[in-house]
């Protein structure tokens, strides 16, 4: 009876897993449908974080289909019996990174063939790699300026004294740099950091991290004024705004963080891309007044009332042209398709999804082709979509939610067509909302903004990390090397240091070593 109970526990196992891994393979199929949507229809936020929600269960699904694999193994073993267990498709194994330093471990051999007692001959090797982490490690780096006197003279020569990133500050580049992009760019806390880098046994207050962290950004501050120069001298921008809490006498209260996006790669410009952003304690108008006081210009942006006075003729030093985001449109119409299954926001969704499939086929083509097909086909279909939107409504209430939904696409109708016409214009302000995506996801973590002059310290700093972003260069590299050369760096020359030339500039000079 013991016997049989292993046995039954083995096989019941085997079974478990074999559950889990059909229910695996279920999510799969489920993850690999949405996926095939979402790049079919074009990408939404409502999609995206459809999307994340399976990849977040998938990735759960496939530890918990390995454990019951595994455990079904262990059973199957104790209880000396074969037990069929499903077999899954896995991933195919990359190779591991050629530029990771190798460290070889050879396991002795016996010196006589255990067989025979024979010599033996070496025939080769069979080689497994495998993947480890070494903790990173501190180190002190001595700075020494040798003195030397002269003996006929008695005079003193020294080296003169190299400098820091932090005037009389004992931390290097690198560090500061870690520090930095700890807080901003992986949103974790000062008081989160302390604690790690005290566990490592370096021990560190927050107190002084947050010194770095303020002297850091003041030092920084001409990168980050040549960014927004180069941001605002674009011919079109994307914007947007979010809130962040910030902390007040004995509650938060809400801030704002302003972005401004330059992206000039979906028409093919040559320029880099960049994002500026700004912060204020409200989301009063005058705040993005002042922000594009010199800008005259197209501008991709939601329909939020305060950019309106940036809209008029008489505005000096010219108009900024308004250009609406079809994606909040599509929004209105898919939060009722989705919620109500309303036939008429369904088929708006469905003809707004025609209208983003061919914007996704001319993605990175000339402004003059970019026009040239959306005046042939793209034309049209806005005109069929207005056409029945009206008719739609004259059908429908004033106080009904689709009618709701309608009218918010009507009243904007100028602004949405505008890209019809420019090919320069892109039909939705994803851009702008990509750039603050970062920030929603982080503020859980970091809680608030403990002032006013923090919430402005982190629209600096988050400018410098999310245009190395847009850049596909590594903030923290960047950071690193631009904090240990700004010191000595000349002022007009600030350019060399900005996150595209610094990439070309590096790449040169790999090329030539």
């Amino acid at each position: 009876m013991r016997e049989a109970l292993v046995v039954a526990e083995a096989r019941a196992a085997a079974a478990e897993s074999e559950a889990k891994l059909r229910a695996l393979q279920i999510e799969q199929l489920k993850h690999t449908i949405a996926k095939l949507r979402h790049e079919r229809f074009g990408q939404s936020s409502e999609r995206s974080a459809v999307l994340a929600q399976l990849e977040l269960q998938l990735s759960e699904l496939q530890a918990d289909a390995s454990q019951a694999e595994a455990e079904a193994e262990v059973a199957a073993e104790r209880a000396q019996v074969a037990v069929r267990s499903l077999a899954r498709a896995r991933p195919a194994r990359r190779p591991l990174p050629e530029h990771l330093p190798r460290e070889r471990v050879v396991y002795p051999v016996p010196e006589a063939c255990p067989c025979c007692g024979g010599r033996l001959h070496a025939l080769g090797e069979d080689v497994t790699e495998t993947l480890e982490l070494v903790p990173r490690q501190w180190k002190v780096i001595q700075h020494v300026r040798p003195k030397y006197s002269c003996r006929a003279c008695e005079a003193i020569t020294q080296p003169p004294a190299p400098s820091h990133p932090i005037a009389r500050g004992r931390a290097g580049p690198a560090l500061l740099a870690h520090v930095l992009f700890a807080k901003y760019g992986l949103h974790l806390p000062l008081t989160r950091q302390s604690a790690t880098y005290a566990r490592e046994g370096v021990p560190l207050d927050v107190s002084t991290l947050a010194d770095w962290v303020g002297a850091t950004a003041v030092m920084l501050r001409p990168l980050i004024e040549r960014i927004g120069q180069h941001v605002f001298a674009a011919e079109r921008i994307h914007a947007d705004e979010t809130t962040v809490p910030v902390l007040a006498a004995g509650k938060t209260r809400t801030g704002r963080l302003w972005t401004y996006v330059r992206d000039d790669q979906p028409f093919g410009g040559a320029d880099p891309p960049a994002a500026v952003y700004f912060y204020s304690p409200d989301r009063g108008g005058k705040h993005p007044e002042a922000h594009l006081a010199g800008y005259a210009g197209l501008m991709q942006a939601d329909a939020y009332a305060g950019f309106n006075q940036l809209y008029k003729a008489t505005r000096q030093p010219g108009p900024i042209v308004e250009a609406m985001c079809w994606a909040h449109a599509r929004r209105k119409f898919f939060d009722l398709a989705r919620l109500n299954k309303a036939p008429i926001a369904l088929e708006a969704v469905a003809r707004i999804d025609a209208l983003f499939a061919i914007e996704r086929e001319i993605t990175g083509q000339p402004v003059d082709e970019r026009r040239r097909v959306r005046q042939q086909r793209s034309l049209p279909l806005a005109m069929d979509l207005e056409a029945w939107l009206r008719q739609q409504r004259a059908r429908l209430s004033a106080a009904n939610q689709v009618a709701k939904a309608i009218a918010y696409s009507l009243n904007r109708w100028d602004g949405l067509i505008r890209f019809l016409d420019d090919g320069r214009l892109c039909m939705s302000n994803n851009a702008a909302e990509r750039a603050l995506r970062g920030i929603a996801v982080g503020r859980n973590n970091w809680t608030f903004a403990g002032s006013d002059d923090g919430g402005r310290r982190a629209a600096a700093i988050y400018t410098l990390i999310e245009t190395a972003k847009l850049n596909d260069i590594d903030p923290r590299a960047w950071l690193a090397d631009v904090l240990a050369r700004l010191q000595d760096h000349p002022a007009k020359r600030i350019d060399e240091l900005l996150p595209w030339n610094w990439k070309r500039l590096r790449g040169e000079t790999k090329a030539l070593a």
